[in-house]
């Protein structure tokens, strides 16, 4: 209940709680609005916080699953914050703007990611000396160009398992195209959105900055912790194999010396009997009996 309180107390003092003007709110915020003050709808705070650890806990699982969670924020003043906490954890994120079909087109636009890498490579090719000045500029300024949309999907080479918005309703394409693929997703909701568009709604206020750095960082971190569990797990099941593999090759190595050593048990006794006393050794006449080759009565 204390963490839960300092959350609270954090998520005031970034202004988390102030929503839109009453005359621009969705009635389906309903649950959401704790009051109304001077015009402007007042979200309850306890319900963020149970929101927001909700969607952060499914986050974390999905994280701890090795599935990719894509940002999305091209709101100016949500850009960099949301581009910051994606590369912290290694997610693709769009953040400049949302190409039309970056997930229902998904394959077409891993061939645009391609092309782009390509160039880069081609620029940074000390041989191609082929290339003018005219064409290495001309060159450049494409790739520039397409960076700065695809640049934080490059590394996603399938599609993401979830979907972070900081506005659902700024990223209705976003939104729509993710619905349509069955990608789950999780959404800071104002007042004046409809929370039910989203699996995971968080009422917040997504204009301040403040606000948005807060709860995205929250997201971070839960995505950062199941990264880390996963890691650790699989840091384990490393352990274990690598035990297992030693326990295997010292039985090997057992088994080996044991055979090795009844062999020459074998041939120890082997030699002892060749080598008995001549007066103990005797031989078969043609006749079929037996006499003492010496020392004997004939």
């Amino acid at each position: 209940m204390e963490q839960n309180t300092s959350l609270q107390q954090q998520l005031l003092e970034a202004g988390v709680h102030f929503g839109h003007l009453k005359k621009k709110w969705n009635p389906k915020m309903l649950p959401y609005i704790f009051a109304e003050k001077k015009g402007i709808h007042i979200i309850d705070l306890n319900k963020t916080v149970d929101h927001l650890q909700e969607a952060a806990a499914a986050l974390k699982q999905i994280a701890k699953s090795g599935k990719k969670i894509m940002f999305v924020a091209t709101k100016k003043q949500a850009k960099e914050i949301v581009s910051d906490c994606a590369k912290k954890v290694n997610m693709p994120f769009a953040t400049e703007r949302w190409l039309g079909g970056m997930l229902t087109n998904f394959n077409t636009v891993r061939k645009s990611v391609k092309k782009m890498q390509s160039i880069e490579k081609l620029l940074n090719d000390v041989n191609a000396e082929s290339l003018t000045k005219k064409e290495r500029l001309t060159l450049a300024r494409d790739k520039d160009k397409m960076e700065k949309v695809l640049g934080g999907i490059a590394q996603m080479s399938r599609l993401p398992a979830a979907l972070f918005l900081v506005d659902i309703g700024h990223e209705h394409i976003a939104l729509a195209e993710a619905k349509r693929l069955g990608i789950s997703t999780f959404g800071m909701v104002d007042t004046n959105c409809d929370p039910n568009k989203v699996d995971f709604a968080i009422p917040s206020n997504d204009d301040a900055t403040k606000s948005v750095a807060i709860i995205t960082n929250y997201i971070t971190a839960a995505i950062a912790e199941g990264l880390a569990e996963r890691q650790a797990s699989k840091d384990e099941d490393e352990e274990v194999a690598e035990s297992n593999e030693n326990e295997a090759r010292a039985a090997r190595i057992q088994a080996e010396a044991e055979a090795e050593a009844g062999g020459r048990s074998r041939n120890n006794r082997s030699s002892e009997g060749n080598n008995a006393p001549a007066g103990a050794r005797r031989r078969t006449t043609p006749g079929g009996r037996s006499r003492t080759q010496a020392g004997g009565k004939r």
